[in-house]
């Protein structure tokens, strides 16, 4: 536990946090105060969502260096099958499904609003958290239609918000590197801006530990920060560490030196970065495992994601920690940290 574990390790100076830039001298400096802003932000509730991934299919036309899910199967699920997770999904008392695939060559707006209204069709109610700013520049160009306009066609059909992954690291010399085929960083920022202007929330993520740096990772962290300054729009911030098996990029790099403290100090800069703009810092079960989230919810994060049911891409990069936790569980993991647990929605609302 991190109580027991703390050592010093280098972090970068200068930090810049919202009284501007200041040095920060300690890792236990940084801890202290990202706890401190969780407390002033959200108090002692840490929160879950009910949901359930489902991932369409896993062919891909891109070639992301990171992936071990791509095209391992090649499988589509049907509009039938689609409908029929769903259902599963309301059984188990999900308030939300999330949907995101691989790029299928020719995937248009068409389809992806076929996928959106075969939810409808089985639930008015149930929330749909769909497609990656990446999925959404595909059908825009497999269609020849403006972002903008296959946004609004894909609200109209019943979308309520998207995913904010397909962010990786937002610099361009390490997209060029990870993943050359997939939007830039100004694409990235074009659509969920849109989206956010279109009323349409996202989350926000960051793919950390692989060959990026310190530096890179407060970069993106103020883009993040300044997007949601003039938007508004992101429900959380979501850091996800890169996990090494089964892909290219995991046998390109050194053997990973991250540790748990570095993990934990990535969820604390979070913290510091965008508060006081983005209140919602998420702690992922399925990617740093357990004890690691206990953890995070002591150092600034206060929220641990959801019960996903079947979460195969974790997985597929060598994930341990399981395709699904069960409410108990998860409000287990919250009590465990000292936390009042509190189911939400999709959109921070408390059940």
């Amino acid at each position: 536990m991190l109580r027991n574990k703390l050592t010093p390790i280098p972090i970068p100076m200068p930090m810049i946090i919202r009284e501007g830039v200041r040095q920060i001298n300690s890792p236990y400096e940084v801890l202290r105060l990202s706890n401190f802003l969780r407390e002033k932000s959200v108090g002692e509730e840490v929160t879950f969502v009910i949901n359930r991934n489902i991932n369409f299919t896993d062919i891909c036309v891109n070639n992301c260096k990171f992936c071990s899910f791509s095209n391992k199967r090649k499988y589509e699920l049907s509009l039938e099958q689609i409908q029929e997770k769903v259902i599963q999904a309301l059984e188990l008392g999900s308030t939300e499904v999330c949907i995101q695939g691989g790029l299928l060559p020719d995937a248009d707006l068409d389809y992806y609003a076929s996928i959106v209204e075969a939810v409808r069709d089985v639930s008015k109610g149930i929330h749909i958290h769909a497609f990656s700013p990446m999925e959404i520049l595909h059908a825009s160009k497999n269609s020849g239609t403006a972002v903008d306009d296959v946004l609004k066609e894909l609200k109209r059909a019943g979308l309520n918000s998207m995913p904010g992954t397909a962010a990786e690291i937002l610099d361009d010399e390490i997209r060029k590197k990870i993943c050359p085929n997939k939007l830039n960083t100004e694409r990235w920022t074009s659509v969920i801006e849109s989206a956010h202007n279109l009323g349409i929330p996202t989350t926000a993520t960051m793919m950390y530990g692989h060959i990026e740096t310190w530096e890179h990772r407060i970069k993106h962290l103020m883009i993040i920060k300044d997007i949601q300054r003039r938007t508004g729009g992101f429900t959380e911030f979501i850091p996800l560490p890169f996990l090494s098996k089964n892909n290219e990029l995991g046998f390109e790099i050194p053997e990973n030196k991250k540790t748990p403290l570095e993990d934990l100090l990535v969820i604390a800069l979070a913290r510091i970065i965008l508060y006081p703009e983005l209140a919602n810092i998420q702690a992922s079960w399925v990617k740093l495992g357990a004890e690691r989230v206990i953890d995070a919810l002591l150092v600034g994060a206060n929220d641990i994601g959801g019960t996903l049911f079947e979460e195969n891409i974790s997985k597929a990069a060598g994930s341990t920690s399981g395709e699904y936790m069960s409410v108990a569980q998860l409000k287990e993991i919250i009590s465990c940290a000292g936390r009042v647990p509190r189911q939400r929605d999709t959109l921070y609302n408390k059940i």
